[in-house]
């Protein structure tokens, strides 16, 4: 994340029974700061790090899983250090190789979502990290904020709010780009212009294809691995908000 390293299936007894594991996921419900679950081919984290920096709760809980599909939600409401980011409840994509970027065709995906609640400050964004081997240290992280609701900015080298270093268009979608550092990590974030982009569907190697098109300079090239892809809200503040995913998926080839 840009400043530094989301169950209900009731059957009748008339009904077919509900998979096991559907309903034994929705039995435990993540409302500690760092727990994580599998299911499927993602694994639900809370990621509670900035826990300490405000006051308030969260819990997330899978929905639901059907194939390659997940859907999961986070409520939460919190308070105190409103430029402080206090989780990263996300799922993360565990059914793929980790290989140099040359090595994929396609990392097609789609996220449908929804926030309620009230004076929420957060992000929607896809998480991604690469380095120079496939378990090694990260060399960069790369964000696709599709939602931006509040004050949060991107991790920027010129200042807050950020100023955009370009404004590539990636899959019909119009995006502004930030540049950053965490430490030794170069962060680079794609922010969709509508900020509230609730519905998309595309291929995120196509992200990672125009920053090795225009900042090799930089270190950013084919030979990097793939290491994390993370999907979920980076939480500042807010009142009995909710981030609902109603369907995510990833396929990575």
């Amino acid at each position: 994340m840009q400043f530094s390293p989301l169950l209900l299936l009731l059957a009748t007894a008339s009904a077919a029974p509900a998979p096991l594991s559907a309903l034994s996921e929705r039995a435990t419900q993540q409302c500690g700061q760092y727990q994580s679950q599998s299911q499927g081919a993602y694994t639900l984290a809370t990621n509670g790090w900035g826990w300490s920096s405000g006051t308030g709760s969260q819990c997330s809980e899978i929905d639901s899983v059907s194939g390659n599909t997940i859907a999961w939600d986070t409520t939460y409401s919190w308070s105190g250090t409103p430029t402080q980011v206090k989780s990263y409840a996300n799922v993360q994509a565990n059914s793929y190789t980790r290989k140099q970027l040359s090595g994929y065709t396609s990392m097609l995906t789609t996220w449908k979502w929804a926030y309620t609640g009230t004076n929420i400050s957060a992000n929607v964004a896809y998480d991604t990290f690469v380095g120079t081997s496939a378990s090694g240290a990260n060399t960069f992280e790369v964000m696709v904020w599709l939602g931006l609701l509040g004050t949060p900015s991107p991790l920027s080298a010129n200042g807050y709010p950020f100023t955009p270093i370009a404004t590539p268009t990636i899959g019909g979608v119009a995006f502004d780009l930030a540049y950053g550092l965490n430490g030794a990590v170069k962060v680079y974030s794609f922010v969709a212009h509508s900020r509230a982009a609730t519905s998309f569907s595309g291929d995120l190697l196509n992200f990672f294809k125009y920053l090795e098109q225009n900042y090799a300079s930089n270190g950013f090239t084919s030979s990097l691995y793939l290491q994390t892809i993370q999907a979920g809200s980076e939480v500042f503040d807010g009142n009995n908000a909710k981030l609902a995913t109603s369907a995510y998926s990833v396929a990575v080839n």
